[in-house]
């Protein structure tokens, strides 16, 4: 029985992306100790891992995690009210698939969509 899965993201300074997921996205850091290399973040039933990539270029990477929430209109105003940056193509909207949706980059260019059915 599968019970939860935890991406794995590259990032290239783990201090830059811990302050962001908890300033902007309201995770906390989880685990029972602190790696250098290696960073685990939770919010509700959501669990992110990421591994220090200090030559990730950016403009390569093409990590991607789609969480499903319930509530989308909400959780998009509380992300506005503390000035989360939205993809400038990824704004709250329905899409044709039968999803509303919207989508953010973190510093490392990962690529965080939040969707529910509409």
């Amino acid at each position: 029985m599968l019970t939860a899965i935890c991406p794995k993201l590259p990032m290239r300074d783990r201090e830059k992306t811990l302050t962001f997921y908890t300033r902007y996205l309201q995770f906390e850091e989880c685990g029972l100790e602190r790696f250098e290399h290696y960073l685990m973040l939770k919010k509700d039933a959501i669990e992110l891992h990421f591994f220090l990539h200090q030559e990730l270029d950016v403009s390569q990477n093409d990590g991607q995690v789609y969480i499903r929430v319930q509530g989308i209109d909400e959780v998009y105003r509380q992300l506005l009210e503390v000035g989360t940056p939205i993809h400038p193509n990824g704004t709250l909207g329905h899409r044709p698939w039968g999803m509303k949706e919207f989508a953010l980059l973190d510093p490392d260019h990962n690529l965080l969509t939040f969707g529910e059915a509409s």
